[in-house]
């Protein structure tokens, strides 16, 4: 079985507060196609939270989410992505990100257990940063949560099990999640490739390919 055919049977909880309808979730566009973002400073995280905060009144949102293999230029503000060299600049985003308050409770949308844990202090990475493994009729793959507080990775031990529902971690702000607005990067993963606490998030073109591959669509699983 496929891990896209295994989540066809899934029905996953919500990432976050399971009260809020899918209709209050709006996608959004942070790709280097947005005429829109052109007028924004994108490297200062309070301008690209005024632009979401903006868009998601605009369209009566609870959550505003996307991102899933979208060419975005707000990673040039940090050398971590390899701006400099554009064979290898890494611009093209592998999870799903949901946008929402700071402080919002974060739930495991299947089973599973804690994996590894980590806080990515480089500017631009993902801070406090929890993975769990899932191991479902004989498919075995990874969730990647992105963007926590502090506390969320504070008290927790590898091997812990996780139940389905339950909350696992809370957003952090800016000052602790690589400097973005609050937000949640989800990702999955087919192969973890001895990654501990972290894993690519963001790829370059050159290695676009087998990061589709192993970074399926999250959006198969959460259904959004």
């Amino acid at each position: 079985m496929t891990l896209a055919e295994l989540f066809m049977t899934i029905e996953a909880h919500s990432l976050v507060d399971p009260s809020i309808p899918i209709s209050a979730y709006k996608p959004i566009d942070l790709s280097i196609h947005n005429s829109e973002l052109k007028a924004i400073n994108v490297s200062s995280s309070k301008d690209l939270e005024t632009f979401i905060w903006n868009f998601r009144s605009q369209n009566n949102a609870k959550v505003v989410y996307g991102g899933y293999l979208e060419q975005r230029g707000i990673y040039q503000r940090s050398i971590y992505f390899n701006q400099q060299n554009t064979e290898l600049e890494r611009n093209i985003h592998l999870g799903l990100d949901l946008w929402i308050e700071t402080e919002t409770p974060i739930f495991a949308p299947v089973e599973g257990s804690i994996h590894s844990f980590k806080n990515n202090t480089n500017h631009g990475d993902y801070g406090p940063t929890l993975i769990l493994k899932h191991d479902i009729s004989n498919c075995t793959f990874y969730t990647l949560y992105g963007h926590l507080s502090v506390e969320s990775i504070a008290k927790i031990k590898v091997g812990a099990e996780v139940k389905q529902g339950e909350q696992i971690a809370t957003l952090g702000t800016a000052e602790v999640n690589g400097d973005y607005p609050p937000h949640l990067h989800f990702q999955i993963l087919k192969d973890i490739q001895g990654f501990e606490g972290d894993y690519p998030g963001v790829c370059n073109k050159a290695n676009l390919e087998f990061y589709k591959l192993n970074c399926p669509d999250p959006n198969l699983l959460l259904k959004l």
